[in-house]
């Protein structure tokens, strides 16, 4: 399997949240992360940074932020240009979606542990 490189937008050192548990699983997939929230921290071996490094060989941006808190990380992931962000159930976005998508970004409202466990990642 191809390595795609993926952004953890949301991710937290909390190992019941499920952005914990999909960098953890994309890591033992055999996909490198960038694991990007607010808490202080590592997940899969990976330190948590904040928001402000823009990455550029970024694959998917697997996002874990609900809606209400996307608006301030709209140019982040923009900038990002990511080739797919995965909106996971509860972070669905129809304008965040239509932004993307005019700037050529794929998006798929879609769990990504759910596609990591039947290989359609």
């Amino acid at each position: 399997m191809a390595d795609k490189k993926t952004l953890v937008l949301g991710a937290t050192p909390n190992e019941s949240r499920y952005a914990y548990l999909a960098a953890n699983r994309l890591v033992r997939s055999g996909h490198s992360i960038v694991n990007v929230g607010l808490k202080d921290g590592e997940v899969a071996g990976v330190p948590i940074e904040k928001p402000e490094t823009i990455h550029t060989d970024i694959d998917t941006i697997t996002l874990y932020v609900g809606p209400q808190h996307q608006e301030p990380l709209y140019n982040y992931i923009l900038q990002t240009h990511p080739k797919r962000i995965i909106f996971n159930p509860g972070t669905e976005n129809s304008e965040l979606r239509d932004m993307a998508n005019e700037k050529g970004i794929e998006t798929e409202y879609a769990c990504t542990l759910v596609l990591l466990s039947i290989g359609q990642y």
